[in-house]
């Protein structure tokens, strides 16, 4: 559907449903809207932001995008007229459509929001596959990559991608619009968590971020290292995500992260980033790191003479690796259920569901506890499991890009 869009501009797009809903361009705000023939005028106010709205209707299930607060609103049928209205800026005139190529990128997040909730279900976007959905203060990006083609294939990550949505939305309230899900099951090619894709949505996720929000990066696959030739890695060698093109299109580097999703964020946002891989102790390239064993945040400023930007721009980013850099993560059957799950995200979200007050101290400590009641009862386990299940040896790591007391600030996403 979203490839139709960029290829053609067609002055009105007709989505086929059982109102005969079209989307349309107002000729004063430029904006776009539902409208249909005949059409009739609602007052109502968005269950978002309280405002007054009025929108053109034509059933009681139409979708209205608010121009104050930019979220989809459903109003009801109240005092009908026969004119067109337009549904963003309320101007009673007919919607010129000369302009409707004018301004396209812009509201294309508009379109794609008013099609999901307005076409049939065999048309209409997934939540997840939405490339622009409305204005929330929570969204977030979750990679799943399992590599099915090559020999060094995953297979929890897609069941870790599942899990840490569904945490998002039961536990933290997280808008199904807002989150991104990229697998190698998504059947939109968009989503597919390939180099390119992955960055695009990282972009996504800190576009325009006010004050109040709350952003998630989540990732499930394989990390590598690589030496570090700019200087700026107290062990020497940078962290990378291996997206499911890595070998063709190479790694995303930790620099690269750091610039995309922390240098954006603006005053009162906030960023966590949960990445169950390998060597991903600093993915994230911040300048705090947790020392468990001592109770202090570390410095992880390397002794380098050009000057090294690992802070935001006024914002919190927080990120909870699956273990230290020179650490391996595991995924594994021993939790039970369907398939595998990595460590990591199964004991965070385990833990979340059974304390939802849990401190970052404590959930950190949970953690290890739980590592170490695993591979004490592999100890215990016949000669065949040991052999083929071994020792999960993986600590998890936090770090931040300002120091906090993890000892009473809640775990909170």
């Amino acid at each position: 559907m979203e490839a139709s869009l960029k290829n053609k501009r067609y002055k009105k797009i007709i989505v086929s449903s059982p109102t005969n809903t079209t989307i349309q361009r107002c000729y004063a705000c430029k904006n776009v809207c539902n409208s249909s023939q005949p059409s009739a005028e609602a007052r109502f106010f968005c269950r978002w932001c309280k405002s007054e709205c009025v929108s053109v209707v034509t059933s009681r299930t139409t979708p209205y995008l608010c121009s104050t607060c930019h979220n989809v609103s459903i109003p009801t049928l109240g005092q009908e007229k026969s004119r067109e209205v337009c549904g963003i800026c309320s101007q009673v005139k007919k919607i010129g459509t000369k302009f409707f190529k004018h301004g396209y990128p812009d509201n294309r997040n508009k379109i794609g929001t008013l099609l999901s909730r307005e076409a049939p279900s065999s048309m209409a976007l997934s939540s997840s596959s939405s490339s622009f959905p409305g204005r929330h203060s929570k969204r977030a990006v979750l990679c799943g990559v399992s590599y099915t083609k090559m020999k060094f294939k995953l297979k929890g990550t897609v069941n870790d991608a599942n899990n840490m949505r569904e945490l998002l939305i039961k536990n933290f309230k997280f808008p199904n619009e807002c989150i991104r899900v990229l697998t190698e099951q998504e059947k939109n090619a968009d989503l597919i968590p390939t180099k390119h894709n992955i960055m695009e949505s990282l972009r996504w996720l800190v576009k325009d971020c006010q004050a109040g929000d709350s952003l998630v990066f989540y990732f499930s696959g394989h990390g590598l290292q690589q030496p570090d030739f700019k200087e700026d890695e107290i062990d020497g060698f940078d962290e990378a995500l291996c997206p499911v093109d890595f070998i063709k299109e190479g790694m995303i580097i930790d620099n690269d992260i750091n610039s995309t999703i922390v240098w954006p964020l603006k005053s009162g946002v906030t960023l966590h980033a949960i990445v169950d891989a390998c060597h991903s102790g600093t993915i994230l390239d911040l300048l705090y790191v947790y020392n468990l064993e001592r109770n202090i945040w570390e410095d992880n400023k390397p002794p380098s003479k050009e000057p090294i930007r690992k802070h935001t721009s006024g914002g919190v980013a927080i990120c909870l690796s699956a273990c230290e850099d020179s650490q391996s993560a595991n995924d594994s059957t021993v939790f039970g259920g369907k398939g595998m799950n990595g460590v990591l995200t199964y004991l965070l979200t385990k833990a979340i569901r059974e304390h939802p007050q849990i401190t970052y101290g404590a959930l950190l400590d949970k953690l290890q506890i739980e590592i170490k009641k695993i591979n004490r009862s592999r100890c215990r386990s016949s000669i065949l499991q040991r052999i083929f299940h071994r020792k999960i040896v993986q600590d998890p790591l936090l770090s931040s890009s300002e120091k906090f007391d993890v000892s009473t600030k809640i775990f909170a996403l």
